[in-house]
């Protein structure tokens, strides 16, 4: 990687798209992070499924994500109180 993780960085699955949530803090065995999506709340994610990280953002590989990950993930721009 080419930067460091640190708390607070904003999370993305690809480049040009929105955020979808911040890193809360690296767990204490740091192969885990914790991290907040929106809509959804905070999730464990192992490091091994971050693609890369670089100008403050962690870039995810959906491709190593757990389906309920994947679940939040696909439902973080969503809004809260649908119309």
């Amino acid at each position: 990687m080419a930067e460091i993780i640190e708390e607070g960085s904003l999370v993305f699955v690809a480049d040009g798209e929105d955020g979808i949530g911040s890193v809360r803090r690296m767990l204490p065995d740091e192969a885990m992070l914790l991290v907040y999506i929106e809509n959804a709340g905070d999730f464990e994610i192992p490091v091994r499924a971050v693609r890369s990280v670089h100008s403050g953002k962690v870039m995810l590989d959906p491709d190593k994500l757990a389906s309920p990950v994947l679940e939040a993930i696909g439902n973080a721009r969503k809004p809260e109180y649908p119309y």
